[in-house]
């Protein structure tokens, strides 16, 4: 076999491959062989055909198509791998010649990793937020828990903000109640915003047994977005009372005997809450230093399906468990389809150069994930997930998708290594150091997993740019 290799842009060659006949005698006798076990002729017993009887009733160019689709696959990877290239997704193959007994000769066009030179990232600089945890922060965060603890009481007055009332609904929209529109027993704590806009005013002054009427704008149902006429009936009034936040409240809330050590405990978990995201920034930050340093040529092909997987998982994955569709999201978002679509490619752009040149770098630095390691990110992701640890890991190898998370660890290797040759500072001008983050190469790699997933509830299923960049 004799194959040449042209570049028809940095990210993109054609094969011409040229294949002696005597190399498909393997599919050629592949193919009589198959063509037996399909048809039936008088004569013969099944399977028991000769080669020249097939030929003479059913043509000899269906034995030749047979063969020839059967040995492409096989004479395409060994040019490939002749080329020591590396295949973005499917080629496009076109038979040149065919000559039965002689030749054959075909050029395959495919997408390929285009060659990258690592930036000298050692300059990179970048600027965070401090880690700065204030009274009222730690004061918020007590609060929350004490109202975990609250208690619900029964009142005889009107209800007042913060009250959880018992409510009966109903709404019409013309004059006509909507079978949807009608709810009772509902429980809903004033001033929260979770139900219909002006609902607050509405019931707010009102005791048990009183009602009122007022109109809306529907967040859902049948008639979404329409204007309702909402009958409300308060059937009930009842106060939250918080607990005392004394060293009682410490010891019934948390392990600790006193308030004031509850105190610090919140204000240590706020603190290394802080700590993370600001590692988390740093990451962002510096890849973004990176891809800016870094000249990454991205195939055609290869965005444009990874605009339409973003897309998909959009649409049929995230809106739709929302309940909505692309054109209200893009009404609540304020955004043009032509501003989503321009957006959604300069993000699909990131993902791609992330993965590019990060794969480059852990060839680069000889990176290599271990089994520790791995471990750690699957179980990490079998959270995300949902799912136990050993479902998620038998989901994994049934899928053949291993080599994906040990693309996305290696990834996240590759980023701390830039990080941690950066110089990050915060916004007090203080040093940051991050190498004492033991969950460096994990939260490194949660940053960049969302970058290359467009930053998607943990959805994993058809990454275009995932799956082909693993090939």
């Amino acid at each position: 076999m004799k194959s040449a290799v042209e570049t028809l842009n940095p990210t993109r060659v054609r094969l011409t491959v040229e294949v002696p006949f005597e190399e498909l005698k393997d599919s050629l006798d592949a193919a009589y062989k198959k063509i037996n076990q399909q048809v039936t002729v008088k004569g013969f017993r099944k399977g028991k055909i000769p080669a020249r009887v097939i030929d003479q009733r059913f043509g000899r160019g269906a034995v030749l198509e047979e063969a020839v689709n059967d040995a492409l696959p096989k004479f395409y990877t060994e040019a490939v791998n002749e080329a020591s290239l590396n295949p973005l997704g499917q080629p496009e193959v076109d038979i040149t010649e065919l000559k039965d007994g002689e030749t054959l000769a075909f050029t395959a066009e495919v997408d390929i990793r285009p060659v990258i030179e690592i930036p000298d990232y050692s300059g990179i600089e970048v600027t965070v937020d401090a880690v700065e945890v204030s009274d009222e922060d730690v004061d918020k965060a007590v609060e929350e828990l004490r109202g975990r603890f609250a208690s619900t009481n029964p009142v005889e007055r009107a209800a007042a903000d913060g009250d959880v009332v018992t409510i009966d609904l109903e709404a019409k929209v013309d004059g006509e109640v909507l079978e949807d529109g009608v709810a009772s027993g509902v429980q809903y704590t004033i001033g929260s915003g979770e139900l219909l806009d002006g609902i607050d005013e509405a019931v707010t002054g009102l005791e048990a047994e009183g009602e009122t009427t007022f109109t809306s704008e529907l967040k859902g149902g049948s008639a979404e977005g329409k204007e309702a006429e909402v009958t409300v009936k308060v059937t009930a009034v009842t106060a939250r009372e918080l607990p005392e936040l004394d060293d009682d409240f410490a010891q019934m809330a948390s392990e600790f005997d006193t308030l004031e050590e509850l105190r610090a405990d919140s204000r240590k978990r706020l603190e290394n809450m802080k700590q993370y995201d600001q590692a988390t920034q740093a990451q962002e930050r510096v890849l973004d230093e990176l891809l800016k340093l870094a000249e990454v040529p991205i195939p055609e092909k290869l965005l444009e399906d990874e605009v339409k997987t973003r897309k998909h998982n959009l649409e049929h994955h995230q809106l739709g468990q929302m309940g909505i569709d692309l054109a209200k999201y893009l009404e609540i978002q304020g955004k043009t389809e032509e501003e989503f679509d321009a957006e959604t490619s300069e993000q699909a752009i990131k993902g791609i150069k992330t993965q590019f040149i990060l794969d480059e770098l852990v060839n680069k630095e000889k990176l290599n994930v271990n089994q520790e390691e791995l471990t750690e990110h699957l179980m990490r992701r079998a959270a995300s997930s949902g799912m136990s640890p050993d479902q998620f890991a038998q989901a994994v190898v049934e899928g053949g998708q291993v080599p994906m998370l040990v693309g996305e660890v290696a990834r996240g290797k590759a980023l701390a290594v830039v990080v941690e040759a950066a110089k990050v500072v915060d916004t007090n001008g203080e040093l940051v150091d991050l190498e004492d983050d033991e969950d460096e190469t994990e939260t490194a790699a949660e940053t960049v997993e969302a970058v290359v997933e467009g930053d998607t509830d943990g959805d994993d299923e058809g990454d275009a740019a995932a799956e082909k960049t693993e090939a």
